[in-house]
């Protein structure tokens, strides 16, 4: 959940209704000659542009503010404004300035709402030795996060983890690893003989075929692998990642890469040696040599935590981001172009913008567009956000039962516990081992996740009440009896925490784009997770490829 540029309750609440009283000139250097009353006209190259900024009113109608007095407003320009400054934001103005050679002081601007960046990406250290994270806890290392990291001048403080560490999963009562390879399928007793038969004999194609209409998570898992793989691995993978149900999640937009093997081989083997083909045939180009090789199916962070990366390219674009700008209205001018209307630390700040790239929640991006395409508003205001709870807890290296140490201590990357098994946390990341530094000696430290799609009365609940949630929880199957009580280092809820890919997802994102389009609002983009991706990989890559967007949109119009 990024840190809005906008909150839900102020958006758009200082606006202007724009009716030519201004006129402003437009160079390299941005917008000068403005006298700004609520409405305003602006001129560059002779052409004339008129903005028209308006307030929803109760009924979900555009209608326009009373105008404010007359005042002398600060103006700036830019070829690109991205609103938002989690790593949606972040990382699509990286990826401008590094990639697309926009590093002209003009060329962009970041804006934030709140007073730090890197939206729900919060890393907290204390002088006791403990660092851990408040949100997401780390990242799929690939090449678009590493060269995200590289760029941003972090390759020394990279860290990944041990890509042979177990994840586990319970099930009867018991922690079970979960298979790392396929040498490891014969032997894992997370499932019975009889469901790896059906899993195998699914995946080459032994199964129902597709239905007539979009699967959700379980429909397809359960159609293609069996009951055991759905509820023993894929159910609780999903209340992991998305904290949601699988009953409602949608196949195609949460789990894409699998559900087009399917489409494109016939089956998941048939597509899995389909797409290898594909990658043999298709000369790709050489990998960037800056990269290193990560070893296996690891996740990654860096040596202060996930916070180092949005500090660090917030270090890079150093004045192009500007914090605790609260946007108040966006409007379009009539030939070319969007002004955006901010209260800023300094007072009211208008900005001229070429192209748009919204990086806020979906929530909010409606309440922004609202007054420029209501259809658009109306598909973004859908998307479901559920609560969830991260408590952080530590407990002595002794409290770990004996049968969940491996070589007399606890290792491996964590634990997932579906819904079934009567656990009210989703899972358990073993920070400390997972990244050194984590925790003084002797101790360990817990990152435990609890709420989500299905439960979502956590958020009535108090941080004391959460943390006696985790701590039974934990008893149940790694705390050993009559352990001490936890250090409580942490409880953060996230009320609106993670969007929610469901049926029918990507046809109201292609509803909302459509609509922008066919307003006419041309240069003005979606982006971030509840478009990329939840996990903080695809929010990377998604930005980078929104970047891509940008430049072709902003190069078209240059030849126009």
């Amino acid at each position: 959940m990024a840190l809005a540029s906008v909150s839900a309750s102020s958006a758009l609440a200082m606006t202007a209704n724009c009716s030519g009283e201004g006129i402003t000139t437009w160079n390299r250097r941005g917008l000068t000659s403005f006298t700004s009353t609520s409405s305003f006209s602006c001129s560059r190259s002779r052409r004339r542009w008129r903005v028209s900024c308006a307030i929803p009113s109760k009924t979900g109608m555009a209608t326009p503010a009373e105008a404010p007095p007359r005042a002398e407003t600060p103006r700036m320009g830019a070829e690109c404004v991205v609103v938002g400054a989690g790593i949606s934001g972040l990382c699509t103005a990286q990826a401008l300035a590094t990639r697309h050679g926009m590093s002209a002081d003009d060329s962009i601007l970041v804006t934030e709402a709140g007073d730090r960046v890197g939206g729900n990406i919060t890393t907290v250290e204390n002088s006791n030795g403990y660092l851990w994270e408040e949100g997401p806890n780390s990242f799929q290392p690939s090449d678009a996060v590493l060269t995200a990291a590289i760029d941003a001048g972090l390759r020394d403080d990279l860290v990944l983890g041990d890509p042979d560490a177990p994840r586990f999963v319970l099930w009867d009562g018991r922690l079970r690893p979960v298979p790392a390879k396929l040498t490891d399928l014969p032997f894992f007793d997370l499932m019975s003989i009889p469901g790896k038969i059906r899993a195998g004999a699914g995946a080459i194609g032994l199964r129902p075929p597709p239905p007539g209409h979009e699967e959700s998570v379980e429909e397809f898992v359960r159609r293609n692998l069996g009951d055991e793989v759905f509820e023993r691995l894929i159910e609780p993978f999903c209340s992991g990642v998305y904290a949601g149900d699988p009953a409602k999640l949608s196949m195609k937009a949460a789990f894409g890469k699998v559900w087009r093997l399917e489409q494109n081989g016939g089956s998941i083997i048939g597509g899995t040696f389909k797409a290898i083909q594909e990658r043999k045939n298709n000369s790709n180009p050489p990998r960037d040599p800056r990269l290193p090789k990560p070893k296996g199916q690891t996740v990654g962070s860096f040596r202060k935590g996930l916070k180092m990366l949005p500090n660090a390219i917030h270090s890079m674009l150093a004045s192009k981001v500007k914090l605790s700008w609260k946007l108040k209205c966006i409007g379009k001018s009539e030939n070319e172009g969007y002004v955006l209307l901010y209260e800023t630390p300094d007072g009211p700040m208008s900005v001229w913008a070429r192209s748009v790239v919204l990086t806020v929640p979906s929530y909010i991006a409606s309440n922004i567009l609202r007054p420029l395409s209501s259809e658009a508003a109306d598909a973004l205001e859908k998307f479901y956000y559920p609560p969830v709870a991260a408590v952080t807890v530590s407990y002595e290296e002794g409290a770990i039962r004996k049968e969940c140490q491996i070589n007399g201590k606890l290792q491996g990357f964590g634990q997932l516990h579906p819904r079934s098994q009567g656990i009210e946390t989703l899972g358990t990341i073993y920070s400390s081992s997972l990244f050194p530094n984590r925790a003084p000696p002797g101790r360990v430290l817990l990152l435990n996740y609890i709420g989500g799609s299905t439960n979502t009365g956590i958020i009535s609940k108090s941080e004391s009440e959460l943390v006696e949630a985790v701590d039974r929880d934990l008893r149940k199957m790694l705390i050993r009896e009559g352990a001490e009580e936890p250090l409580v280092l942490g409880v953060r809820t996230w009320p609106r925490a993670i969007p929610q890919f469901l049926v029918g997802h990507l046809d109201i994102l292609d509803t909302a784009t459509s609509a922008l389009s066919n307003a006419g609002l041309q240069g003005l983009f979606l982006g971030g997770n509840y478009v990329a991706g939840v996990a903080l990989g695809r929010c990377v890559e998604g930005a980078q490829q929104t970047a891509l967007q940008v430049s072709q949109f902003l190069a078209n119009y240059a030849r126009v």
